[in-house]
């Protein structure tokens, strides 16, 4: 089976009309006559009038749908016994892998009596954990969340984001550890895009700053981004701006002060796409001013770690799958560069850190975790042997400490984190999430099979092992296919309640991702987008094949990008797919890009702007493929009210366009309130959205079955 054909270039969008059909009562929608043209192409676009969200007509639809979709899913079947279920899933008690910061430890808990995680801090490894950061202690709503965190390294200070609603905006503060005192100076507003990098005196650290000024659209923000130093009990008005803004709100900056304070690198990334470094040797004279380039106008990606008197850059420049150099500052030039890791062709080098004096090297091998400890000069000392087929973090340390500790998960076995020794290897168990679920029922298979090109594409399938293969199982099938982002293992709670009821669990592994490297990644972007969706598509017409479900009983599921992913799926091929879980998405593509951080995202996507490229928008576009009297899966659509990356609007125009249009299952919109892209940061928001996805995936794709654990 292949994709629908898209819609002539030449031809405009119809505006949905009403679909011919008995179904649910919707709320009104104003339908607009509105059109526009880009390129020679006349665009309809009836529901232009919901991309503001702030207009009081559009507060007051918001409102209705909310309500009208609150009703339909509280009376959806089993799903007071799911959200009970969530709660026991998601209320447990868990912990981080520490951070040590001369002689202090700081680590994060989640308190299953608790609905935020705390960052608490102890004097040497025996002592006595002391709350340092607690955000269920910072509004009485819950809407106001701890962002990214860093200690000092002298471990007296925290720099740390403040975000409401769980926002990307976020402001930066600074605490004292020993008294637990907030700097009442020492507050940076545009910490958005804020990662400090402390000096190793603790006196300031290096950060990007991001204006907040509302006369600056938000679209156009990045191109004002700054690296700024900010010394402690200074007047943040007052921070030095060690580079200055690119002018282009397509690139972000990035700035990383190595441990010893030397060396100072900056770096400039064009989208997903290209990275430029520079760096600064502050101990020379004029270092403070001085920006060298490493690498510049290269089509590849850059990262660099620093230990001692070298740079160790992993790139995958002439290598899409990545390899390592040794580089000496004072011989920065690429011909002088020293290749220690070379290019595999089983597995991606994904991750390279420094630990112990030795470089810890992550693989990924079939989207699935490997890990190497290698000398500095390349020369393997030993693979850490993990419990399986999984997901690693880290290894997590300092370079100059042997003390390391890494993470590991699978879809069966919830995180552990270990304690290692990069010296010797001796690997001890340092905690364990203990959740309430009895893996044994269920095995996991990897799948291969062709896409639509004949492309070889895989997908993990967690299932009872004693499901039989008659196409009478409901199937949920997650993909995400963008960014380099991997879909690797990962223990996820929220799936219990379905695969308990017998349902199956599918992760597809689809271009546009990291899984198999940069050849892969760029295989899914721009003009070869489209390839995704075909990737997804297979993975469905798979599952149908080989018996695992059938289309009727088959719900797919992603956000973000992923949400563009399902939204391209199920106007593309409707007949396909029982259910869709659309989360915060990307829906109007021709105009995506006027809207939050669409522009960071031109080098994905592409832009309208550009006729070839309008030319691949306009034909996946899901809020243009929307046809009048189709018969489209049942779909919840999931926003967020304070979304500050991707735009609300997207949600609101497909929701009405389908509602108008579906001839098929009911399409509800979904409001999430005090919350950003990534949701509320709150427990029980997590359960009650958790609830309402797989209660209405169920309702769907049959007839309910009783749970069977």
């Amino acid at each position: 089976m292949t994709a629908n054909p898209s819609p002539p270039l030449g031809a405009a969008s119809a505006a949905p009309t009403p679909a011919d059909r008995d179904g649910p009562a919707y709320p009104p929608t104003r339908v607009d006559p509105v059109k526009y043209t880009l390129h020679g192409v006349e665009i309809a676009d009836p529901y232009r009038w919901l991309e503001d969200g702030a207009s009081p007509e559009v507060q007051a639809w918001m409102k209705a749908q909310q309500a009208f979709t609150r009703a339909e899913l509280d009376k959806l079947p089993e799903r007071g016994a799911i959200a009970s279920r969530l709660k026991q899933l998601f209320y447990i008690d868990a912990v981080s892998a520490p951070r040590h910061r001369r002689g202090r430890y700081f680590l994060s808990r989640r308190h299953a009596t608790k609905e935020k995680s705390i960052v608490y801090w102890k004097q040497g490894k025996g002592g006595e954990e002391r709350a340092l950061l607690d955000p269920n202690s910072w509004s009485d709503d819950g809407s106001v969340s701890l962002g990214g965190w860093e200690a000092s390294w002298d471990g007296k200070n925290v720099a740390y984001k403040v975000q409401k609603n769980n926002s990307d905006e976020a402001t930066l503060h600074v605490m004292d550890v020993a008294s637990g005192k907030r700097s009442e100076v020492d507050v940076i507003e545009g910490g958005k895009y804020a990662y400090p990098s402390w000096t190793p005196s603790g006196d300031g650290f290096y950060y990007v700053w991001l204006p907040t000024d509302p006369s600056i659209a938000v679209a156009e923000r990045p191109g004002y981004a700054e690296v700024r130093f900010h010394r402690l009990g200074q007047d943040p008005q007052k921070d030095r701006v060690v580079r200055g803004r690119t002018g282009d709100p397509r690139t972000f900056l990035g700035a990383s002060l190595s441990k010893d304070g030397r060396f100072l690198v900056l770096t400039v990334a064009h989208g997903w796409t290209s990275t430029d470094v520079y760096f600064r040797d502050l101990r020379r004279p004029g270092g403070q001013a001085a920006d060298r380039p490493l690498i510049v106008g290269s089509d590849a990606h850059y990262s660099v770690e620093v230990y001692k008197d070298r740079f160790y850059v992993h790139t995958d420049e002439g290598a899409p799958r990545y390899r390592l150099f040794e580089v000496d500052p004072d011989r920065p030039e690429r011909a002088a560069w020293k290749e220690i890791v070379p290019e595999r062709a089983d597995a991606t080098l994904d991750s390279v850190s420094i630990v112990g004096g030795q470089l810890a090297l992550g693989y990924l091998k079939d989207a699935s975790s490997r890990v190497e400890i290698r000398s500095l000069d390349g020369k393997l000392t030993r693979e850490v042997p993990l419990p399986g087929i999984g997901t690693v973090g880290g290894p997590y340390g300092l370079p100059d400490e042997d003390e390391a500790y890494f993470s590991f998960e699978s879809f069966t076995s919830p995180q552990e984190i270990h304690a290692t020794s990069i010296k010797t290897g001796k690997t001890e168990l340092y905690a364990r999430i203990e959740v309430p679920v009895d893996p044994s029922p269920y095995t996991v298979e990897q799948a291969f099979f062709p896409s639509r090109d004949g492309t070889r594409v895989s997908m993990f399938i967690v299932r009872r092992k004693d499901m039989k293969k008659d196409g009478s199982a409901r199937a949920l099938l997650y993909g995400y296919g963008g960014f380099q982002i991997s879909q690797t293992p990962a223990f996820t709670g929220s799936i219990h309640p379905w695969l308990e009821r017998g349902g199956v669990y599918a992760v597809a592994n689809l271009r546009g991702g990291g899984e198999y490297g940069e050849a892969w990644h760029r295989d899914g972007m721009l003009l070869k987008k489209q390839n995704v969706f075909d990737d997804f598509i297979a993975a469905a017409e798979h599952l149908i094949r080989e018996g695992y479900t059938r289309p009727e009983g088959l719900a797919i599921q992603g956000g973000s990008n992923g949400g563009l992913l399902v939204g391209a799926a199920i106007t593309q091929r409707p007949d396909l797919f029982g259910a869709a879980l659309c989360s915060v998405p990307l829906l109007d593509m021709v105009r995506y890009h006027l809207f939050g951080s669409g522009k960071t995202w031109i080098s994905e996507y592409g832009s309208a702007d550009d006729l070839e490229q309008f030319k691949a928008l306009h034909a996946y576009s899901p809020y243009h493929r929307v046809k009048p009297g189709t018969r489209y899966p049942a779909v919840l659509l999931l926003s967020a009210d304070s979304d500050d990356r991707v735009d609300p609007m997207h949600a609101r125009k497909l929701a009405a366009a389908l509602q108008a249009a579906s001839a098929g299952g009911p399409v509800l919109l979904r409001i999430e309130r005090n919350a950003g892209h990534a949701g509320a940061d709150l427990i029980r928001a997590a359960v009650e959205k958790g609830a309402d996805q797989i209660a209405f995936a169920l309702a769907a794709t049959g007839a309910p079955a009783p749970a069977s654990r």
